[in-house]
């Protein structure tokens, strides 16, 4: 048998077959498992036994504070991703585009080395430079005079989020960095040549012709921002402490995880996280479907 083209079609599925079912094993499958566990009041310890419910899971989470808290949290660290690490990332990827540091690939290397290190590690890290008495609150006793100052914004609810952003641009930001270096690469300097030749400044150039020539650079690395955001958990769950502490930081993926695989007492956890899980990708596709409209309106990823 031949399909278009004159391709032999055995050949064809021959060789697009295994990829195809490793992603419908891999990807597709967890998906509708998620799906069908979510509608469900599957229960593992009763060996598993399980009754069609329908949307109770989900109104079960719509009325949960702890969601709407985890999702407030989570919204912060998107706009800590999209607003801080890709505008910081863009414009230390300029300064090195310009040559405007000495030994920049010294400076790349110092900017991108946190996403060689494993992100425990890192979390690990930050735990003990905001410990309450650890090395920013010395910091602070140095510049301030006082020596009983103390580092207390992981202690507080309203404030525990901002070393976390704070460390989340501290690790991401080498790679937008990179990212926007290699697009800026590609640039024809004839472009940037020919706006100094018509008494462009840099901010000029930076704004004028750069920002619109990677528009699209900049609305992929926001929909990459986005994605990882709303998975994030490595870092969070290893910045904070068990307990309070990871409370008031919660974010969804370690609500997800929490409920689904430490709340024993509730005999439907696997079908609540699954429920929880659904709405982060839910809420993902709503973001950049968003970001999408929005750059859309702005013409990003124009061709110029």
């Amino acid at each position: 048998m031949r399909g278009r083209n004159g391709r032999n079609l055995p050949a064809y599925i021959g060789m697009v077959g295994p990829a195809t079912a490793i992603f419908l094993f891999i990807v597709a499958y967890p998906i509708l498992y998620s799906f069908w566990l979510s509608v469900t009041d599957f229960n593992p310890n009763k060996g598993g036994a399980w009754n069609f419910v329908g949307l109770e899971q989900y109104a079960k989470m719509v009325q949960d504070p702890y969601f709407w808290h985890s999702l407030k949290n989570n919204l912060i660290v998107v706009a800590v991703s999209v607003f801080g690490q890709i505008p910081i990332g863009f414009a230390l990827a300029y300064i090195l585009y310009r040559r405007m540091v000495k030994a920049s690939g010294f400076f790349q290397s110092m900017v991108f080395l946190p996403n060689f290190l494993s992100t425990i590690v890192i979390g690990i890290l930050w735990k003990r430079m905001f410990q309450a008495d650890g090395p920013v609150a010395r910091l602070i006793q140095i510049v301030t005079q006082n020596p009983q100052a103390q580092f207390d914004l992981m202690l507080k609810a309203d404030t525990i989020m901002y070393p976390i952003g704070f460390a989340l641009i501290w690790m991401y930001t080498g790679l937008y960095m990179v990212i926007f270096l290699a697009n800026l690469q590609k640039i024809d300097s004839g472009m940037i040549e020919a706006a100094q030749i018509d008494g462009a400044n840099e901010f000029q150039i930076f704004t004028r012709v750069i920002v619109p020539v990677l528009s699209g650079t900049i609305l992929v690395s926001s929909i990459l921002a986005i994605a990882g955001s709303l998975r994030g958990f490595d870092l969070i769950f290893a910045i904070t402490t068990q307990g309070l502490q990871r409370n008031n930081a919660m974010v969804l993926p370690i609500f997800m995880y929490q409920t689904a695989f430490q709340d024993y007492n509730n005999p439907s956890r696997f079908a609540y996280g699954a429920a929880i899980s659904n709405a982060i990708i839910i809420i993902s596709v709503l973001l950049i479907l968003l970001s999408n409209f929005i750059g859309k309106k702005l013409n990003a990823g124009e061709e110029y």
